[in-house]
C-alpha cells in the first residue's frame, strides 16, 4: 500500500568502525542523575531520584557536524551525557538482566533550552521546547560492548573552545545503567533502537556561534560539535 508522501529517512548513528548503522528508534533522557549537578540545580539528590524525558529520534545529531544556534533561545547549555545503545528491549526488565539488552555505548551531548526550560518550571508545563528541539542530541558512533565492556567508571567530560566546563566520573551515577534501564521499562516498553542518555555530571554552562564544543567519556570517541 502506497504512503501519502515519501516517509522521512530512518534516523540512525554509526557503530564504531564498521559500515553498519543503528537504527534509532527512542531517544529516552535521564534527569539529575548526578548528585552534585542535581544540587546545582537547586534539589537534593538524596531525596528525589532521577526522572525520564524524551527527545525525538530525529534529534540526532552526527559527530564532528556544525549546527546552528537553535531559535527561540539565548541560554543554550550543553550536558555531556554517556549514552547507552539497546539491542533488545522489553517491560519490567530485572536488573540482574539489564546489561543483556545493552548493545553498546557512545557519548551525547543533551543540548538545551535553559531559558526556556526554566519559563516551563516556572508554569509548571512540559519540558519538550526545552529538550526536544530540532538537532539538540549530538552523539558519537556507537562502540559495541563487546568492545569496550560494560561501562560503569571512568572519566567524563566536556570542554568549550579548550577550556575544562564539565568533569566527573560514571562511578559518580546516582543511578546506575542497570538501574536505568530496569527501572525505565516499568514505565515503556523498551526496544532494539532505543537509546538512553544517563544524565550529566555539574559544569553545565552556556555555549554561542562560533563555539567548539568536544566531550568524552573514557573507552568511547570524543564528540565535537561547533555551532554557527
Amino acid at each position: 500500500m502506497p504512503y501519502v508522501f515519501t516517509p522521512p529517512a530512518q534516523p540512525f548513528v554509526p557503530v564504531k568502525g564498521t559500515d553498519e548503522r543503528f537504527p534509532v528508534h527512542r531517544i529516552y533522557c535521564v534527569g539529575r542523575n548526578y548528585a552534585a549537578h542535581a544540587r546545582e540545580m537547586g534539589k537534593d539528590p538524596d531525596r528525589e531520584p532521577p526522572f525520564f524525558f524524551t527527545k525525538p529520534a530525529d534529534a540526532i545529531v552526527a559527530n564532528g557536524a556544525s549546527i546552528s544556534y537553535p531559535s527561540r533561545t539565548a541560554d543554550l547549555h550543553h550536558e555531556i551525557e554517556l549514552v547507552v545503545a539497546l539491542g533488545q528491549g522489553g517491560k519490567d526488565i530485572p536488573v540482574s538482566e539489564a546489561l543483556q539488552r545493552v548493545y553498546g555505548y557512545a557519548v551525547g551531548n543533551d543540548l538545551t533550552r535553559r531559558d526556556l526550560q526554566a519559563e516551563s518550571k516556572d508554569k509548571g508545563r512540559p519540558w519538550d521546547t526545552a529538550k526536544g528541539f530540532d538537532r539538540s542530541a549530538p552523539i558519537t558512533a556507537i562502540t559495541p560492548a563487546r568492545e569496550c565492556g560494560h561501562l560503569s567508571k571512568g572519566r567524563i567530560w566536556l570542554a568549550v573552545n579548550g577550556t575544562l566546563r564539565q568533569q566527573g566520573d560514571l562511578r559518580e551515577l546516582i543511578w546506575s545503567v542497570p538501574e536505568i534501564i530496569a527501572e525505565l521499562s516499568t514505565l515503556f516498553e523498551l526496544s532494539a533502537g532505543d537509546l538512553i542518555f544517563t544524565g550529566t555530571p555539574a559544569g553545565v554552562g552556556p555555549v554561542k556561534p562560533r563555539d567548539r564544543i568536544e566531550g568524552g567519556v573514557d573507552g568511547l570517541e570524543t564528540l565535537v560539535t561547533t555551532i554557527l
